[in-house]
């Protein structure tokens, strides 16, 4: 078969060949392997693949690299989050620290356009990389032919067909509507559409009180929403995070003017013209009650995104919940077709998709390749942050290992308290006879930054002792993750 190098295809794109014969060529495209999906694990997996020596292809249909997370959902939320921070943070706080501003309005249409303009220069340095590891892009959408076959959908037209000695699934996830309403991304909205709402809502209901609804509704309570977050379960932070922390971060978050309804069901999604109904109904005593809300983010959960492969057709096995299943190599049931990412098992965090496609590409390579899935971080980017890795208070509980805490308040920490910003705490947890860090939670300010440390720590199976005796400029908000340590295994210096 034919092989089409990318600075072929570069030059035939343009217009050297007809169509026809372009269509031709390109029918005879062979790759050591394709990636489905151009997501942080799918972009990262190609890249990786395309370094160490594989002919690689890479087939995205949304017409932009990056997935989820870089287009309608890490990065545009985090630069909501900066903006709307920034924006609160000068009607509220700087005037205290001896700023007089004047006139402070917000512009809400700019506050988006420079949302999306962080967007745009972080897809096209993707598509950069590309180049430079002479990755094979290709926009549109792929299905098995069988197991070493694709066909591709053009999104300017016409079909592709490549053979590949390896495929990587990394299509990612996609939002979980509301049993039976469909999202209209105006009233009833997911993620990507409360990423751009045209005006800022005087009410939000936030169904969900997980990351992504406390992430979102810190970013319109700040530009001026009342936001209540509707929560089947009995706390707030979402899968992982330690229970004491949790109940801190609500009563940050209730001082900023969130109001909670735990240990509450949504039992029916309406939308009545410019508004939303949302009948509710307490999960302890059965009381209803009717919330009537400009605008209501449906946020409870994602799931694997697999439509259109044909994986049935093929034999990959998933799951009931729709994930592919694999094993500890990324292989599914069929050989030569590997997944990674949200479209299988594991938390769905853009990083974790990125650690297993570099770990793909080398089991492809090599045989051997590594993720410890004991030591990912997770963060919620609001003001604090909260952040952790490892275990939790309660799981050490459960399974009944002997732990020690460590904690630290930032009240005492000398750059919060200059900051003016000292919410919040650091807990660690070590395992009683070891002294082993088996787990941090982090509270407060840059929380989503220290947790590397902590990562660092898990990853390597450090103890306490050998945080603590870890040399920490001063001053930093770092030193509190020393003290903590420090308080795990001995006493603090400066609490």
């Amino acid at each position: 078969m034919l092989s089409v190098s990318g600075s072929a295809r570069t030059g035939l794109r343009r217009g050297v060949l007809s169509n026809a014969a372009w269509a031709r060529i390109r029918q005879l495209s062979t790759y050591d392997t394709v990636v489905i999906g151009g997501g942080p694990g799918g972009y990262v997996a190609a890249i990786k693949a395309a370094q160490l020596g594989q002919k690689t292809a890479c087939i995205e249909k949304r017409g932009t690299l990056g997935g989820t997370c870089l287009n309608v959902g890490c990065i545009p939320s985090k630069a909501m989050l900066n903006n709307s921070h920034i924006y609160h943070q000068t009607l509220h706080d700087v005037k205290a620290r001896g700023i007089d501003v004047e006139g402070v309005s917000l512009n809400l249409p700019n506050m988006l356009k420079a949302k999306d303009t962080a967007v745009a220069g972080l897809t096209k340095g993707v598509e950069g990389l590309f180049k430079k590891y002479k990755v094979d892009y290709i926009k549109g959408t792929g299905s098995f032919q069988s197991a070493n076959k694709l066909k591709v959908a053009l999104t300017e037209g016409g079909e592709e067909e490549l053979e590949a000695k390896n495929v990587i699934i990394a299509t990612g996830s996609e939002a979980t509507a509301f049993p039976g309403v469909p999202f209209d991304e105006e009233r009833i909205v997911s993620s990507t559409g409360a990423l751009s709402l045209k005006e800022v809502p005087k009410t939000l209901t936030v169904i969900g009180g997980g990351v992504i609804g406390l992430e979102l509704g810190s970013v319109w309570s700040r530009l001026g929403a009342e936001v209540t977050v509707v929560e089947f379960l009995g706390g707030i932070g979402g899968v992982g995070i330690d229970e004491e922390i949790a109940k801190s971060f609500q009563k940050i978050l209730q001082k900023q003017g969130f109001k909670f309804k735990l240990n509450t069901k949504v039992t029916s999604l309406k939308r009545e013209g410019d508004t939303v109904t949302v009948e509710i109904e307490s999960a302890k005593d059965g009381k209803k009650e009717t919330i009537t809300t400009d605008v209501c983010l449906v946020a409870i959960g994602r799931k694997p995104y697999t439509e259109g492969l044909n994986l049935e057709a093929i034999g990959v096995e998933v799951d009931k919940r729709g994930r592919v299943v694999i094993d500890n190599q990324f292989n599914t049931s069929v050989p030569g077709i590997r997944c990674i990412g949200d479209a299988t098992f594991g938390p769905m965090l853009a990083h974790k998709a990125e650690d297993e496609g570099i770990a793909a590409a080398e089991y492809i390579q090599s045989g051997h390749g590594h993720v410890n899935y004991d030591a990912i971080p997770s963060v919620i980017y609001t003001h604090p942050e909260v952040a952790w890795v490892g275990k939790t208070e309660q799981e050490l509980k459960a399974a009944g290992v002997q732990y020690k805490v460590g904690k630290y308040p930032f009240l005492a920490n000398s750059r919060a308290k200059t900051n003016n910003d000292q919410e919040g705490s650091v807990k660690v947890l070590i395992e009683k006879e070891t002294d082993k860090i088996l787990g941090a939670h982090i509270i407060g300010p840059n929380a989503g930054e220290m947790i590397a440390e902590a990562t660092l720590a898990v990853e390597y199976s450090a103890s306490a002792e050998d945080v603590a005796r870890t040399c920490h400029a001063h001053p930093t908000l770092s030193e509190a993750f020393k003290e903590a340590n420090m308080a795990a295994y001995d006493k603090p210096v400066n609490f």
